[in-house]
């Protein structure tokens, strides 16, 4: 049988089809802690419960574009960078039917949620709690205001704590820190979005001499304003080439 006579008698119904969704872990930092976007369910399952922006995915689209269409839709932004970051798959991840969901996973300064969170009031950025050291643990805890534990839908605690070993993992050789920095920034700054990703406590000499010899750093020649004490020297990072 060749291809097209297989092609033409070939039917789809014989195989279990599950359905696909798409999650975005869209994350920040905030006062000195991670943060990420959620949104409170008004449907069941997990009704009142929060989860991250997503969706199902359309038969005749990409993982990407529907990726892309949730941003727009659930999570209100139009132009953040966001790529695949894992699978989960597990059978009883959701109790409707046997669905599989791909994680899509990007970093943004704070200022880039103000609009969003202004225009759709069942949006929050929750504060993460991360109870494991290093890059070895389950899920993380999400809060807002009073530091009382979320309830999270489905798995998104397990996909929280995914994006929090994934960029902890890759904090020391990647400039991933540098997505939740403006574009000119200090180098007090800095330091403290790697503590807030690895809350823990960075000796400030040592710190800026290793973040300085790597050569990421690029000296704009200019000082911050609004200080009461001496302007602190601004900064750019200097992306290797090919980085988006």
């Amino acid at each position: 049988m060749d291809e097209v006579a297989f092609l033409e008698n070939y039917d789809p119904a014989a195989y279990e089809r599950p359905s696909v969704t798409v999650d975005l872990i869209l994350m920040s930092v905030v006062d000195g802690a991670p943060a990420v976007l959620l949104t409170r369910r008004d449907r069941h399952p997990f009704a009142g419960a929060w989860a991250l922006p997503g969706g199902f995915v359309g038969i005749g689209e990409s993982l990407d574009e529907a990726a892309h269409r949730i941003l727009i839709e659930k999570a209100r932004m139009s132009d953040a960078y966001v790529e695949q970051l894992y699978t989960f798959g597990a059978v009883d991840r959701d109790p409707r039917t046997r669905i599989i969901s791909v994680a899509y996973f990007a970093l943004l300064p704070a200022d880039r949620f103000t609009a969003a969170l202004k225009s759709a009031p069942e949006l929050a950025l929750a504060e993460l709690t991360v109870p494991w050291s290093g890059e070895t643990g389950g899920p993380v805890e999400a809060c807002i205001g009073n530091g009382n534990p979320l309830q999270l839908a489905f798995d998104h605690g397990e996909m929280l704590g995914l994006a929090m070993r994934r960029l902890r993992g890759k904090l020391d050789y990647s400039g991933i820190a540098f997505a939740l920095l403006p574009e000119r920034f200090t180098l007090r700054a800095l330091q403290d979005i790697y503590e807030a990703i690895l809350d823990t406590k960075l000796n400030k000499p040592a710190f800026r001499r290793r973040m300085l010899d790597r050569g990421w750093l690029e000296a704009t020649g200019e000082r911050e304003t609004g200080a009461s004490f001496r302007p602190a020297e601004l900064y750019r990072y200097r992306k290797a080439e090919g980085e988006r």
